[in-house]
């Protein structure tokens, strides 16, 4: 299981410790953050153990209201099952008991002065996608007209290429060589690169190119979410379909299904414009527009037309 340090977010967000600063090694494993709601009334029908607490306003204003004991014995039931550590947000006043209970069970305290709505965001965000499921896969991610693309292929076969004339049309390159896809939820999955061949484009007969420095910032994208697995494969003679609407096809990445086109090589033939067009269609079909439903409903509005006549 993947895993960050306490430490890790304390100096991402510049957090304040409050208390446990010989703790900040702790692991935090799980996403997202939790925020104790039913827990300050002893409801512990399922308690999201090993997730990182935070108590905003509202919590906060809450326990403020209750006298000493019964604002110890509410903290008491959160602090009792050890969480990764407890954020304090928007520079709350520090609570009677919560630095007390944190310095002796060795939890992290720590406090942020931004809004519990701001931080609780943000932070999601970075343990989403740090914390996520991934794997690499050989291939070339490309973001498209804001669509990002998977390409695969064997080795040779023009993936690289492919994304270069891509970019000189405007596209943006995300990863060379290997894919790092990250699971973020059941249906969605994000590409990136591995750090080592951020920005790299390697060229047979050219050499590794920096496409940064060669064309710009716009050249390139850190990261993309992944709408289309793109396979480029060489000629086959009687294989091509040739129907109005091609019926969909998927490929499995750790359980996100992503729609797949298969687009065959040959000399002469523009396979960057196929991609574009493949693109340009998968988006048109998210907003619920099929160019071969249309069609048909010409057809048959002529043949209407004839029988009234």
């Amino acid at each position: 299981m993947k895993s960050i340090t306490v430490g890790d977010i304390v100096r991402r967000f510049s957090l304040e410790v409050l208390a446990g600063e010989d703790q900040l090694h702790r692991k935090i494993e799980k996403s997202p953050t939790q925020r104790p709601g039913l827990e300050f009334i002893d409801y512990f029908d399922f308690f999201p153990s090993g997730h990182v607490q935070v108590l905003g306003n509202n919590e906060i204003n809450y326990l403020h209201r209750l006298s000493d004991s019964e604002s110890k014995l509410r903290i008491g039931n959160i602090v009792k099952y050890h969480p990764p550590c407890i954020i304090v947000t928007a520079h709350e006043e520090e609570l009677m008991y919560l630095p007390q209970y944190c310095t002796e069970e060795k939890i992290p305290l720590l406090r942020t002065d931004q809004s519990t709505y701001e931080f609780v965001g943000k932070l999601d965000a970075y343990l989403t996608k740090t914390l996520a499921q991934e794997i690499a896969v050989h291939g070339v991610c490309v973001n498209v007209s804001g669509i990002g693309i998977l390409l695969r292929g064997k080795s040779g076969v023009g993936k690289s290429e492919t994304a270069h004339t891509l970019i000189g049309r405007g596209h943006r390159l995300v990863a060379d060589d290997i894919v790092v896809l990250k699971k973020l939820s059941p249906q969605t999955l994000l590409g990136t690169h591995d750090e080592k061949n951020k920005e790299f484009l390697a060229l047979r007969s050219v050499g590794l190119l920096n496409v940064v420095r060669l064309y710009g910032r716009k050249a390139f994208q850190e990261e993309t979410r992944i709408a289309l697995d793109i396979e480029l494969t060489k000629w086959q003679n009687n294989t091509l379909n040739n129907e109005l609407e091609v019926e969909t096809k998927f490929t499995e990445y750790m359980g996100v299904r992503v729609p797949h086109i298969q687009i065959q090589l040959q000399p002469g033939r523009d396979v960057a414009g196929l991609i574009e067009a493949a693109a340009n269609n998968w988006y048109l079909q998210q907003q619920g527009y099929s160019a071969a439903e249309e069609f048909m409903k010409r057809i048959e509005s002529e043949f209407s037309d004839s029988d009234k006549e």
